[in-house]
């Protein structure tokens, strides 16, 4: 399947440069893969599937980085092919825990989703931060979610706290690289419409016999409203995760960045 980005971009903006994104083959991280392909970068993807959208990463490493031997062999394959990485995009996320009671969910859901939305950063930070440091030179982005300010009460906490925590870690280990020439920064979307999210305004569709764009608009208010009165776009995500990679957001470091449309009003 062939994408074809939204915006223009400068085709070397990111010549020489070696970029690792989970979870990027669907979603916000197949967005940046393409960003930073069209750039110019070296990008590796890390995912527990391929994906056959083109462009293709120019290295693909079958993983799941949610446990901690996913995450070495991610490690190991681009420090035996690339020797490290100018820039880490901690994008691999989930809950597949369904909305149902907080009651719910058992140590082990618990730990699944921590592992996955916290633990999977935590570990490919630690071993790819160290050469940014020798280098005084690096970016980390984590790409949190808007739902660990606006938390909820149902199983779908587990998710919620878990980026809450990757919020806090993210901005702690801002403070300790920035003296050290890493800037690391975190990026919280609200609703983007990615495949999974199309797919529920279809299935919205089809069962209802609406429009598209009515059921999109049903999908809307069921979350709560976006003042924008649209769903985001993947594109518009990783525009801004470019911006905070590249020189031009060079003084951006410990931020976590709301990218939802305005459906979270204050901070």
């Amino acid at each position: 399947m062939t994408t074809v980005y939204p915006f223009a971009v400068e085709a070397r903006e990111f010549s020489g440069k070696r970029v690792l994104i989970t979870g990027g083959t669907k979603g916000l991280g197949a967005a940046m893969v393409h960003r930073f392909l069209l750039s110019g970068a070296q990008v590796a993807s890390a995912a527990r599937s391929p994906s056959n959208r083109d462009p293709a990463p120019s290295l693909f490493i079958q993983a799941d980085v949610s446990t901690p031997a996913g995450v070495q062999s991610v490690v190991d394959r681009i420090l035996d092919e690339w020797g490290g990485l100018d820039i880490l995009v901690d994008n691999v996320g989930a809950s597949d825990v369904p909305p149902t009671s907080l009651e719910s969910l058992t140590d082990e859901r618990w730990l699944e989703i921590l592992n996955i939305n916290l633990m999977s950063a935590v570990r490919l930070d630690r071993a790819f931060v160290r050469g940014m440091i020798e280098r005084k030179s690096g970016v980390v982005i984590h790409i949190g979610s808007i739902w660990h300010r606006l938390v909820q009460t149902d199983s779908s906490l587990a998710y919620c706290a878990a980026k809450g925590a990757l919020s806090s870690y993210s901005k702690g280990l801002a403070g300790a690289l920035a003296p050290k020439g890493v800037r690391v920064n975190m990026v919280s979307p609200g609703c983007i419409e990615t495949e999974a999210a199309y797919g529920w305004i279809t299935h919205i569709a089809a069962s209802e016999g609406i429009s598209e764009e009515a059921a999109r608009l049903q999908f809307i208010a069921a979350i709560g409203g976006i003042p924008l009165g649209r769903t985001g776009k993947p594109a518009e995500i990783a525009e801004l995760v470019a911006f905070l990679a590249s020189d031009r957001g060079a003084f951006a470091s410990g931020v976590d960045y709301f990218l939802d449309g305005g459906a979270f009003p204050t901070l």
